[in-house]
């Protein structure tokens, strides 16, 4: 399985993309958030992913930068479905609040012509807390991250007999997520910038975490791999070296600072 960092900001950045995470394996391509826009398109372009092979998106939560990339996404499937090249169905999957909001807007600005695959061959799929279902053949468990900002869900997927990924969408570890998140192969964990940079972007204030507290709490949870996105931009030419730096003080294991389009193998 390959992990692609298709966005690796946060909310407000203007030299990279925002969060958008690409899973592949066996041509098919499991899409987690998808930005704040159409760049989603550029990305997938620069990637060299075929929206074709998209299967199955997930939303973790409705804010601008994770939400309003889907719409596009759902349009470019629609779009190639339209075109007799998309063959079989698409799903977009996350709690019923996200799913009852995509439903409405794209039902509302996607012309007739493409939306008409909406439930017919694109599906609209609500997952409560605890859930389970499958990406890419693999199992998966849905989870409430408890966000104290917008309804929120992270998931875990075990492949390769019983390794684990888990994704805790953009806001810090809670302990309630302790038994989704300990012993991960991979944690996927927003760090919106250094702790000695907190005085300056004030990540609290924003529900957000540094590079020190991701770093921290993965330590505790006994994760392998750690990987930190949704951060600022202001020195990305610096930022792999510079976060690397300050968490590998506080973290054992291996810690990827990717930049936009970086790829990993799991």
């Amino acid at each position: 399985m390959r992990l692609t960092m298709l966005g690796t900001g946060g909310a407000l950045v203007t030299d990279c993309y925002n969060t958008c995470i690409a899973l592949e394996e066996n041509g098919s391509v499991f899409i987690t958030d998808c930005g704040g826009g159409n760049g989603i398109l550029r990305q997938l372009e620069a990637a060299r992913i075929d929206a074709g092979s998209i299967r199955q998106v997930f939303i973790t939560h409705r804010h601008l930068d994770h939400f309003t990339g889907a719409l596009w996404l759902m349009r470019l499937i629609a779009y190639q479905m339209r075109h007799g090249r998309y063959e079989g169905d698409a799903s977009f999957y996350g709690h019923d609040e996200v799913i009852a909001l995509l439903r409405s807007i794209s039902m509302s600005l996607i012309d007739a012509k493409e939306s008409r695959f909406i439930d017919e061959r694109i599906h609209l799929v609500s997952l409560a807390d605890g859930e389970e279902f499958e990406v890419m053949g693999h199992p998966a468990v849905c989870f409430d991250i408890h966000s104290t900002k917008a309804r929120q869900s992270g998931y875990s997927l075990f492949y390769d007999e019983g390794r684990k990924l888990t994704c805790l969408g953009d806001e810090p570890y809670r302990e309630c997520e302790r038994q989704y998140a300990e012993g991960s192969d991979w944690l996927l964990h927003e760090a919106f910038c250094l702790w000695s940079d907190r005085e300056l972007y004030r990540p609290y204030e924003k529900h957000h975490s540094t590079v020190r507290d991701a770093c921290e709490a993965a330590e505790t949870l006994g994760v392998r791999n750690l990987l930190l996105y949704h951060t600022e931009d202001n020195d990305l030419a610096h930022r792999k070296e510079r976060y690397t730096e300050e968490g590998r003080r506080y973290f054992s294991g291996r810690l990827l600072v990717p930049d936009d389009l970086e790829s990993f193998e799991l």
